[in-house]
């Protein structure tokens, strides 16, 4: 008979055998976020791309589909670690990946070649996409009572303050460093290590015997068991029949080709088409970002307390057509720095005043259709916008090299006239409900 053995867990995993609550379960979710972030900082490389491709004399086309490559890897990798975490635990997993990952950026400082990107982009992406699925997870154990949609809303948190700090800290060191981008990966390396060192003593996730009990719970609160049934699995493929879902589908994705063009080549953008030197590309691409987190949280209130969605969702689309319809017209040398920051953060504000609106009118009409399967519409959903976003960097360099920034983002721009097209066909009303007079009583 084998001795029993037990298996020791790493120094730094706290198990959590009662579910927190109050404070301590919204710190816990704050650490998790904490690590969302520091996941999408350690890999962010838009902050240096323009000073990159001329440092390795790499044209856009090439970055295009090293960039490609490297997010279909980190794809593969996503779904590993999800598997391992759920063996092992969250944590066990999460911290070597973000270490790791964090010190690949002082590999990255090294590089001097395309091959060279190549293979420690390939490395960093492949690490980092097992931690963007653990932090996922995380964030959803620890809150379980809010939804599904609200959870990976605070997941989200994560990947705009990567974007807002890597501008912040490029727009404002480079010129410290005379605008060398290796100075930017050895920082990048520095605060991510800094940022996991805080993880690392702060970090803690449910045991799998409480993550049972949790979900054991909310299952009891399903009308049905859902696993397993093959109504439920009829009702999954009679979900996307609905024409409306599609349009929601379709029309979003062409949105977010802006979207995405502007979070992978912003800097690029203002630098290649304005002239722009890098440092004040980031500074003008973090105030852009602070406007659009500022336009999400206050059009969200107004948007919930009125109920009403597609007024927000129209004027944010039009306004936007209207913004970069002038960006594209103000394209080249000579174009004064403050009317392009204007109009560039502008273009933030308007995208930020359309997106929250319309996440809740999706929601509300696939919620419509069938109530126990939103979570599967918002996965097609995003199914559907990641196969867009590695088409697009594929795509997207080649069109910009034969005939410039102005014919891609006319493209863009016409995905922005699509998705307000594909309004037509969504669910909900345009004026809020007037409320209903109620005759008086006279005293008896």
């Amino acid at each position: 008979m084998k001795p029993f053995r037990v298996r020791h867990k790493p120094f730094y995993v706290r198990e959590l055998s009662v579910y927190p609550v109050g404070r301590r379960r919204i710190f816990l979710l704050s650490v998790a976020v904490l690590a969302s972030l520091v996941a999408n900082f350690e890999t962010t490389i838009a902050t240096i791309l323009p000073l990159l491709m001329q440092d390795l004399d790499m044209s856009l086309t090439v970055y295009g589909q090293i960039a490609a490559l490297s997010v279909l890897v980190g794809g593969l990798s996503a779904g590993f670690g999800g598997i391992l975490s759920d063996r092992w635990g969250r944590v066990t997993i999460l911290v070597p990946t973000l270490t790791i990952t964090a010190a690949c950026n002082f590999l990255l400082a090294t590089v001097d070649s395309v091959a060279g990107l190549f293979w420690v982009r390939c490395l960093m992406l492949f690490i980092e996409g097992a931690g963007i699925t653990i932090t996922a997870s995380l964030v959803r154990d620890f809150s379980p009572r809010m939804g599904r949609a609200q959870a990976f809303a605070f997941w989200t948190w994560g990947p705009v303050g990567a974007s807002f700090l890597a501008s912040a800290i490029a727009g404002f060191t480079l010129p410290l460093f005379g605008n060398s981008w290796r100075s930017q990966a050895i920082i990048m390396g520095v605060v991510s290590l800094s940022l996991c060192a805080v993880i690392i003593w702060k970090i803690a996730e449910p045991s799998a015997a409480l993550r049972a009990e949790v979900m054991h719970h909310e299952a009891q609160a399903r009308t049905q068991a859902e696993e397993g049934d093959p109504a439920y699995r009829a009702r999954l493929a009679e979900l996307f029949r609905h024409p409306h879902l599609w349009a929601h589908v379709l029309g979003n994705t062409g949105w977010q080709v802006l979207y995405w063009t502007f979070a992978i080549f912003g800097q690029t953008i203002l630098s290649g088409g304005f002239g722009m030197d890098p440092a004040a590309a980031n500074r003008v691409v973090a105030f852009g970002i602070v406007l659009n987190a500022v336009a999400v949280v206050v059009v969200g209130r107004l948007s919930d307390r009125l109920q009403l969605r597609k007024p927000f969702i129209a004027a944010g689309t039009v306004l936007t057509v209207a913004a970069l319809g002038y960006f594209i017209a103000l394209i080249g040398p000579g174009v004064p720095a403050g009317q392009v920051t204007a109009v560039y953060a502008l273009l933030y504000l308007f995208m930020g005043i359309a997106y929250v609106p319309w996440m809740a009118n999706f929601s509300e009409n696939a919620e419509d259709v069938e109530s126990r399967l939103q979570g599967s519409a918002l996965g097609i959903w995003g199914m559907v916008v990641r196969v867009m976003i590695v088409a697009l960097l594929v795509v997207s360099p080649m069109v910009v090299e034969a005939s410039g920034w102005q014919t891609w983002l006319g493209a863009a721009l016409a995905g922005q006239v699509l998705f307000l097209a594909s309004m037509a066909a969504f669910k909900g009303r345009w004026r809020a409900r007037r409320p209903v007079d109620v005759p008086a009583v006279p005293p008896p």
